[in-house]
């Protein structure tokens, strides 16, 4: 029998509007992918997207753009990833083009939740509910109790539709409701059932390029035909009162599983990922489950990271039964994929590219290849874009070679290379803060290389991607900081992540003006921008080389803090990965170890971006650098930051990361420019070896095309598009807390 915690009572915790049990950390999205990929007789799944509310003052300023591209890239990775049948899932929408019973209206919702989750599921089978929209909480008027110490919970945690509202009854759909949902398909035996909502009960309205999920319920109250809904289900529940309904709450609730794009107290956010909007939430999660292979408790750690730094403060949680294992053993075999064949037009190939990581989106351009897989993940035969990614959407024809590959829809495919674009630049979005001044960034910012500013726009997000975000540090801008030590003083200028928190080492002075202020910070901008060129490589789940990187403290060298590896370099399934604290102490020594895995020499270069997003080169770091300096032969692991040589320690609170770039082609050429930089920064390489190569204090941007020609074998510079290919490289990123 598995015993159960006591149920988690947090006022604006979607778990605790559905009545769960406690919370595990350690069980988590990968519990998702085990209850998907259970074998049953039936997949069943109900999929909600809203980004039209409304247009009233509780959305006001709060409309949603990447709801709906959520409903897409769940069903897409039901289908092909877990072998739903199409037919077997039902989306409710708000496109245009939505017939209105599929419609997210209330009534919708609720009706469709009864006759195709309720009515047809049966033990053993698998139901999926996911809601992608505003959250909010409406004031209960039978308050329900705390379960551990006996609070009286004043809200109730609620999903906002689209009805609107009247005489101050909000038409929400109420955690007491989807907690008697749910144990409507518990009386029928029916417990593999996962929720995943990608909503928050609290939080901000817009912060930099995001738009929270969450509407104000204040001055509403439930709809009475809410209260009715829930009497009825009482009823036929045979569920007596009150006091009945709180030990339901506090009891065993079966073995389903509730996944929670946010924890109490922070917002889930809405944004742009590339040049598409999505919840941060729905897209990580999803573009992992195309490739991992876990245990419990990973995936929530894996995707956790990539969602923070790009929507700070969302923390995901779980709740769910935590004594079984995540995969099923007929999940092991599935290959790790970056998309798949969902169409066939004559010698047209038409792709889903749902398992693109995050960073090579924008180099997924025309003459991009992918190889294509058999169920065993044994490669068939090669295909090549011949267009450039749009959406998560491409077109490809077969290589002249695989020209009689009798291809299907529904195979794998797998990344062979990609196209790093010509003369990437760097989106800068200029914050309202800086009013007046608009005009005159926009101009001195136009000044700069292969940079663009990108003017926010009224209540809704910036018109493109924008990576960085210049504005001033205003009483508003201040309050957003979270946690956050030595805030800039008022009215300074620096810049911002597109979350909107400060970068630390970027304001200036009171008094500063915009274009004094522009021509201090242009130094870091183009650090920005090689380094993100240089992530247009990343590729720790496509790449074939076998190699890791880790990070420990000196006095410590076998506690791993942190640690990257090469995903799928033995074979076409992920590996299973361990996890680390990633958490660096203040003033420790530290130092990387990278091990070669493969057969052969392979040439690395090893770069620390700092808490200030500074970039330093680690290794090599020597007065004298040739290509051989380069060179870490195959099982004698190299260690960078090992006393007698260089030092690294960090002495600001923040966060870090690491990019280890490996390579079996020689690195003349950035071999050559560091060694260059070193002779300019050292006094003529006669200065300390033991220290970093600031590459900022050069012209990081040409160190970064030198290593791209290198890395690509191609010599037309930036004003070329580069193919990287996947057997040739590996670039791992390893991010780290400070403090």
């Amino acid at each position: 029998m598995i015993k159960r915690r006591n149920f988690l009572q947090l006022t604006g915790s979607t778990l605790a509007a559905l009545g769960m049990s406690h919370l595990d950390i350690m069980n988590q999205g990968n519990r998702y992918a085990k209850v998907l990929a259970e074998n049953t007789p039936r997949k069943l799944a109900l999929l909600v997207g809203i980004t039209e509310y409304p247009k009233i003052e509780r959305f006001e300023k709060k409309q949603l753009e990447g709801c709906v591209n959520d409903v897409l890239f769940q069903k897409e990775l039901l289908v092909h990833r877990f072998g739903f049948c199409s037919n077997d899932i039902v989306t409710l929408t708000t496109t245009k083009d939505t017939p209105l019973e599929f419609k997210p209206t209330r009534k919708n919702i609720l009706e469709k939740f009864e006759k195709h989750l309720i009515e047809q599921a049966k033990p053993g089978d698998i139901v999926i509910f996911h809601f992608s929209g505003h959250g909010s909480h409406l004031r209960d008027p039978k308050s329900l109790q705390s379960c551990d110490d006996k609070r009286f919970l004043e809200f109730n945690s609620t999903l906002a539709v689209i009805d609107d509202s009247q005489n101050n009854f909000a038409p929400d759909i109420m955690g007491r409701t989807l907690f008697l949902l749910r144990l409507a398909l518990q009386k029928k035996g029916v417990t593999n059932v996962t929720m995943l909502l990608d909503s928050c009960f609290s939080g901000g309205a817009t912060r930099g390029n995001f738009v929270g999920r969450w509407a104000s319920g204040d001055g509403y109250d439930p709809h009475p035909d809410e209260r009715e809904y829930q009497k009825r289900w009482m009823d036929y529940l045979q569920i007596q009162d009150e006091d009945a309904f709180q030990k339901l709450r506090c009891s065993s609730v079966g073995n389903g599983v509730v996944i929670a794009s946010s924890e109490k107290g922070l917002a889930s956010w809405d944004g742009l990922i590339s040049d598409f909007p999505a919840g941060a939430f729905t897209y990580f999660l999803t573009q992992y489950l195309w490739q991992q292979t876990n245990t419990v408790g990973k995936v929530i750690t894996e995707i956790k990271s990539p969602i923070q730094s790009f929507a700070t403060f969302q923390n995901p949680v779980v709740d769910g039964d935590d004594t079984q294992p995540i995969f099923f053993t007929d999940t092991k075999s599935i290959p790790s994929s970056q998309g798949v064949i969902s169409k066939i037009n004559g010698k047209e190939i038409n792709l889903w590219l749902g398992g693109l990581e995050y960073e090579s989106l924008s180099s997924m351009q025309k003459d991009a290849k992918f190889a294509v897989l058999n169920n065993l993940g044994e490669v068939l035969g090669e295909i090549v874009l011949t267009t450039s990614r749009n959406f998560l959407n491409a077109k490809a024809k077969l290589l002249p070679q695989s020209a009689n590959l009798n291809i299907q829809p529904g195979m794998f495919i797998q990344e062979i290379s990609r196209v790093i674009p010509a003369n990437l630049k760097l989106n800068i979005g200029l914050d309202p803060s800086l009013t007046k001044d608009i005009g005159d960034a926009r101009e001195n910012i136009s000044k700069i290389k292969r940079m663009e500013a990108i003017p926010a726009q009224a209540n809704t997000l910036y018109s493109k991607k924008v990576e960085y975000i210049l504005g001033r540090m205003t009483k508003d801008n201040r309050k957003k900081q979270t946690n956050r030590e030595d805030l800039p003083d008022i009215d300074t200028i620096g810049l911002f992540s597109e979350s909107l928190e400060f970068i630390p080492g970027s304001f200036g002075k009171q008094g500063e003006s915009i274009t004094d202020a522009i021509s201090r910070l242009k130094p870091k901008l183009t650090s920005f921008l090689a380094m993100h060129i240089l992530k247009q490589t990343l590729n720790a789940n496509s790449s074939k080389l076998d190699v890791e990187a880790s990070i420990s403290l000196l006095e410590q060298p076998n506690t791993i803090i942190a640690k990257t590896q090469i995903a799928t370099a033995k074979s076409n399934q992920i590996q299973a990965k361990e996890t680390y604290s990633r958490v660096l102490p203040l003033n420790k020594l530290f130092q990387f170890e990278i091990k070669n895995n493969t057969p052969e020499n392979l040439y690395v270069i090893v770069i620390l971006i700092d808490v200030t997003g500074k970039p330093y080169v680690v290794f090599p770091y020597q007065n004298r650098i040739k290509n051989e300096t380069l060179q870490i032969k195959p099982g004698t692991p190299l260690i960078v930051g090992k006393l007698g040589q260089i030092e690294l320690k960090a002495v600001e609170k923040g966060t870090a990361e690491a990019l280890i770039v490996t390579s079996r082609s020689e690195l003349k050429n950035a071999a050559k420019m560091l060694q260059q930089l070193v002779r300019e920064t050292r006094g003529g390489g006669r200065g300390k070896a033991n220290q970093p190569i600031d590459i900022s204090r050069g012209e990081p941007v040409t160190v970064i095309d030198d290593l791209l020609d290198d890395l690509s074998g191609s010599r037309g510079g930036s004003s070329q598009p580069r193919e990287v290919k996947a057997n040739n490289i590996a670039t791992l990123s390893m991010s780290f807390e400070v403090g």
